[in-house]
């Protein structure tokens, strides 16, 4: 637990600002940094700022958004709010209070003197810290503010309580424990620093240790201590819980069991996020519960109750109450918090162009991007970007005109040739484009005649089992997901078959969406072959369709090297019989053994991950199934035929509620980096995944790593293993058994464990672009942030490529950035076979 600073140093370490008031940006950004705010390249989350010039933006701590603060000269001109997808004003404010963060503003000077009147520093490190000192008697910033803390603040959360006030601590032993490792981990950490010379030696510790927690809490007389075990104990008193039955999405037997609690005189809550689809699932089955948006009182007794909210587990008390959650009703166990926005793939190229990017107008050609701009106009100031053309020519584009502009992609071993302003350079340009387009859709019309022409068994419209399966999904789908969800059904019940690829980011709901299209395809008396590129991948894929399918008569089958050769012979019969509906395996499945009675439905998953060959064959089912490919980083031909509309594609682009970007580091190997990612995971009970691509030597890395974390559990995982014992180690790790999985690859394709929020990647600079943004999405897929740290050899030569590739990815932080990731390689490595030398050049001319 951290010391505080006292109520009145706090409220005067922030500050308000009002239009009209006089107040210089670089005072207004002192103040911030020294009240705990990060500088950072945009303000996207609280307690983050940024300035570019007489214009600040502050994201103040507890605010929804982020506010922009303009300045003329030292004046507060205007305040308005931001937002944050796309960076634009929405409103004004005359007047905004920023306040501190935690206890990061120790600019007080009175007890800076009072500290350095009071000790005596002696060692290594005595100088500096007596410099560090007298910055703080005379008003300066520290270095080293967070060091200091303890000595200058002496006041902790208990100040802030009052005696009365009831204090409520859940498993007092696990938090102590937890509270010792923070301790160590901390001290290590300022030790690590201390021999790297990044500050002084002697600084105090931080925080308060597990015995001054413990003075406090047993000080504070109104206390109740909540526990697993201590029912005997003295005082100790046991409450009557228990357990909610789970129902797997059958809501007939919800309404069943609502209406027996209600007899009873129970009354009976149902938390769930989607309330009104609950409640109209209750009403077709004879039971119309009481919809309510909060429960102010505590429901009557007999009554069933339905709430908008987000319950971890329901659980009964006594002979009294109930409460029922998403858990219990649908059967699945991940549930999202209520919807805040967060920043997903924003259209504001303002986020990603730096001075000198080359641009394109959509009306003036080829540009290059001078930078932001203010002119007046007509008494009117404005921001413009500034574009440049050729011979010196410039252009001004108002930030409300952006969506005429757009990043130039293209090769990237030159730069593109800049548009003469105000000749016809740039409408010959396009009309040749123009030419050039219609001659390749005319050689693709007869190589997509085939299929085109060919007829399929149409899908009849959603039953009432489609209709039941779909309303047991936990979540709220996204805009997005809905419409490819309408696409792909559409598609399907349409004879032509169906050629369609959804791309969307890793996490964002792909899989709900091939788990709607196979359960259709079954629907209709056809068989399905869900295709993924690794066996790891296969058999959650195979939980996964299990799970969701669960209460129908479907029948899901996974061929893989996990399971036995009797195994795989008894499935490959059963699929040739027509007994399995749903077949779900690695590339085992385009063995010519492998044969289906009715075929309906070809799902590929990440098909960037199969080779050439295997690629041959789904060109071959292609022209008679349906078939549903899934990716996020697709492979630059695919992409290509999907900008050019020659592929059916639905964008999943909106990213799950509470969805954090990943924070993502590129460095040179460092022992105290890697311990203190794998120690700051394990202290907030997470785990780590850690990425070692040479299996050669992978027992080598393991030992390294114990001897760097000692207290971490760390299991190794490879293809080269038995498969019975990777299996083991992957369920062991999944459920918790081990803090570190070292692997190769193997985890890069579809792998949800939302527990693991961190990724370590040695050797990154050896990995393809597309396997990085893979291998960052295993992580991030909960309402934790995740870091991503993407390691290199400092003492090895880096190819360009490869620099080029880090970049990509460490740029590429965002929420939805793997469009943006296949954009960039398709700019890297160029699009392929499918445009040809003589047709690629277009694409340069047009950006």
């Amino acid at each position: 637990m951290a010391e505080f600073r006292a109520g009145p140093e706090v409220e005067a370490a922030g500050t308000e600002v009002r239009v009209g008031g006089t107040l210089a940006p670089e005072a207004l950004q002192r103040t911030l940094e020294g009240a705990g705010y990060r500088l950072e390249a945009l303000a996207e989350e609280p307690g983050e700022a940024t300035r570019r010039g007489g214009i600040l933006d502050v994201f103040p701590a507890g605010a929804e958004e982020p506010l922009r603060i303009e300045f003329f000269g030292d004046e507060v001109e205007s305040i308005r709010r931001i937002d944050l997808e796309t960076q634009r004003s929405i409103g004004r404010v005359e007047s905004v209070a920023l306040p501190p963060l935690a206890s990061h503003t120790i600019e007080a000077q009175a007890g800076a003197r009072e500290l350095r009147d009071a000790i005596t520093v002696e060692g290594e490190g005595a100088e500096a810290i007596a410099q560090e000192l007298e910055l703080l008697a005379g008003g300066e910033r520290s270095r080293f503010p967070g060091y200091f803390e303890p000595l200058l603040n002496r006041a902790t959360a208990f100040d802030y309580v009052e005696p009365d006030t009831l204090v409520v601590v859940d498993e007092r032993d696990d938090g102590v424990e937890a509270l010792a490792l923070h301790v160590r981990h901390q001290e290590e950490a300022q030790g690590a620093l201390e021999r790297r010379g990044e500050i002084p030696e002697g600084l105090p510790s931080l925080g308060l240790g597990p015995e001054d927690v413990g003075r406090l809490l047993d000080g504070h007389e109104r206390r109740v201590d909540l526990g697993r075990f201590g029912a005997e104990e003295l005082g100790a008193e046991r409450l009557p819980f228990a357990a909610a039955p789970a129902f797997g999405g059958r809501i007939r037997e919800v309404v069943r069991q609502a209406e027996a609690w209600a007899e009873e005189g129970r009354a009976v809550v149902l938390a769930s996020q989607q309330a009104l689809r609950l409640a109209d699932l209750m009403e077709e089955e004879g039971l119309t519960p009481l919809l309510t948006r909060t429960l102010s009182d505590a429901p009557e007794a007999g009554a069933v109750v339905i709430v908008p909210a987000t319950a971890s587990g329901g659980f009964l008390l006594g002979e009294n109450f109930a409460l029922i959650s998403d858990e219990e009703v649908f059967g699945l166990r991940r549930t999202r918090r209520p919807q805040r926005r967060r920043r997903g793939i924003t259209p504001n190229i303002l986020t990603t162009l730096q001075p000198g990017d080359p641009v394109v107008h959509i009306d003036h050609g080829i540009a290059r991007f001078a930078g932001l701009t203010r002119r007046t106009t007509d008494g009117v100031e404005r921001e413009y970007l500034e574009l440049e053309y050729a011979e010196g020519d410039r252009l001004f584009v108002p930030t409300d005109q952006l969506d005429a502009v757009s990043a130039y992609v293209g090769p990237s071993d030159r730069p593109p040739s800049l548009t003469r302003l105000g000749s016809q350079e740039w409408a010959h340009t396009k009309r040749r484009v123009r030419r050039a387009v219609a001659e390749i859709a005319q050689e693709l019309l007869d190589l997509y005649a085939r299929r085109a022409v060919a007829e399929g068994d149409a899908c009849a419209e959603d039953g009432p089992w489609q209709i039941e399966m779909e309303g047991a999904f936990p979540f709220v789908e996204t805009p997005d997901q809905l419409q490819a969800i309408t696409d792909v059904k559409a598609d399907m019940e349409s004879t032509r078959p169906m050629d369609r690829l959804i791309a969307g980011d890793v996490g964002y709901g792909k899989t709900e969406v091939a788990v709607r299209a196979a359960f259709k395809a079954v629907m209709a008396g056809r068989q399905v072959a869900v295709l993924v590129p690794t066996t790891v991948l296969a058999e959650q894929h195979g939980q996964t369709f299990r799970e969701r399918m669960s209460g129908f008569p479907v029948d899901i089958a996974v061929l893989s090297r996990f399971r036995s050769g009797r195994e795989q012979d008894d499935i490959v019969d059963r699929i040739k019989g027509g007994a399995v509906d749903i077949a779900i395996g690695t590339h085992r499945l385009l063995q010519r053994d492998v044969a289906f009675k009715d075929l309906g439905l070809v799902v590929i998953d990440e098909e960037q991950r199969f080779g050439v060959g295997h690629k041959e064959r789904f060109r071959q089912i292609r022209a008679e199934v349906d078939t549903l490919t899934m990716s996020a980083t697709p492979i630059p031909r695919t992409l290509q035929m999907s900008l050019a509309g020659i592929r059916d594609t639905s964008m999943v682009a909106t990213p799950p509620e509470e969805r954090l970007p990943i924070r993502t580091y590129v460095t040179g190997w460092d022992d105290e980096i890697v311990r203190e990612a794998i120690q700051r995971e394990m202290e907030r009970g997470g785990q780590v995944y850690f990425v070692h691509n040479r299996v050669q030597n992978i027992e080598r890395m393991a030992m390294r790593l114990r001897e760097l974390v000692p207290e971490a559990e760390i299991a190794i995982g490879h293809g080269q293993m038995p498969e019975e014992q990777l299996e083991r180690v992957m369920v062991d790790f999944g459920a918790g058994g081990y803090d570190v999985l070292l692997c190769t690859t193997i985890i890069e394709s579809g792998l949800d464990l939302p527990n693991v929020n961190t990724i370590i990647i040695n050797n990154a600079n050896q990995f393809g672009l597309a396997q990085l943004y893979q291998l960052r999405g295993r992580v991030g897929r909960s309402a934790n942030r995740a870091f991503a740290y993407f390691l290199y050899d400092r003492n090895r030569a880096i190819s360009e490529a490869a620099q080029k590739r880090l970049a990509a990815i460490f740029e590429a932080a965002e929420l939805g950035s793997g469009f943006q990731i296949a954009l960039r390689d398709l700019e890297i490595r160029g699009a392929g076979n499918l445009l040809g030398a003589a047709q690629s050049g277009h694409i340069a001319a047009v950006g």
